[in-house]
């Protein structure tokens, strides 16, 4: 359950981007390029690259910005960047898909996001979709109503009170702690992940996840929000593209997977022709991670044999 490689990539945005490799052990189809959520970092999905591989998926995974092993000026941890950090960790995304690109460049490439990532791995498409060949969207929220707009007010306040580079104080008790409190008889604060105790123990035991964001690496998620919530920058995405919604039935951070669906219907209003979505019984945040991992990893796997296939 390891990748192959660890190694670095110069982003033209400044940062050094740490990200790790997994060869397919078999007649390549293709390679999934994955962005990890928030406060975890890339090396957290090695179990599920092992599974792309034996299936013939190369995978490429990097820490975004103030995560992980990556480093920027302009990104201590915790933060994106003192400047448009939601531009920045799309232009390191297209940095890792351009080194993809030269490295394979007869293999298509299926573009994974889970959660913040999922945020991040929608604005990428909203710009590239003609690069791609498909986008694999898992438990995201791209809610934009009246409670994400005073989430937004709080954080202005937050930064002339706080800073932008400390902590914020609020956004954890809405966020992390709130999900909290909606799994019944949690054994810890972060139940809410998975359902499987050893999963949420070894989140808990690795000092690279659970952190609380800055008050900037809020602002810059609730940009990526807004950003992918706006059918303009949808409507400029090939409708054929093929999308791979995922959700938990029992995930607070989705609302039991209606976020999720409300971006299906989003793209089917928008006449996207080919929208696969799954929301999964009893299922938390962290699908990879959930008891039930091998089969959304088995599901995950038809789709992109198809889109391999193309």
């Amino acid at each position: 359950m390891a990748f192959d490689d660890q190694r670095i990539l110069n982003s033209p945005t400044g940062a050094v981007l740490n990200f790790f490799v997994k060869r397919a052990t078999q007649a390549p189809r293709a390679v999934v390029q994955i962005n990890h959520g928030l406060a975890e970092h890339a090396a957290r999905y090695g179990r599920f690259a092992d599974h792309l591989a034996v299936h013939g998926f190369h995978v490429y995974a990097h820490d975004h910005r103030g995560h992980g092993g990556t480093t920027a000026p302009d990104a201590p941890p915790g933060i994106f960047a003192r400047l448009d950090g939601a531009g920045k960790v799309v232009a390191d995304v297209l940095a890792v898909h351009e080194f993809i690109a030269k490295a394979h460049p007869s293999l298509p490439v299926i573009v994974f996001g889970h959660s913040m990532g999922g945020l991040i791995a929608l604005n990428f498409v909203q710009h590239y979709s003609p690069r791609i060949a498909g986008a694999a969207i898992w438990n995201a929220n791209f809610s934009a109503g009246p409670a994400e707009r005073i989430a937004k007010l709080l954080l202005l306040w937050e930064r002339f009170r706080l800073g932008s580079d400390m902590p914020s104080r609020l956004l954890p008790k809405l966020t992390f702690q709130a999900w909290a409190r909606q799994i019944p008889d949690r054994r810890t604060e972060f139940d809410w992940l998975s359902r499987d105790p050893a999963e949420v123990d070894a989140y808990i035991a690795d000092p690279l996840c659970g952190w609380d964001a800055s008050v900037s690496l809020w602002r810059d998620i609730f940009d990526l929000i807004f950003r992918g919530a706006d059918d303009r920058s949808l409507a400029e995405v090939r409708k054929d593209l093929p999308f791979h919604l995922v959700g938990g039935e029992k995930d607070p951070a989705t609302a039991g997977g209606k976020a999720v669906r409300d971006l299906d219907a989003r793209l089917r209003r928008m006449n996207f022709s080919s929208v696969t979505t799954s929301i999964y019984p009893d299922t938390r945040h962290e699908s990879l991670n959930d008891v039930n991992r091998d089969a959304v990893t088995a599901d995950f796997v038809k789709w992109a044999n198809g889109i391999g296939r193309r």
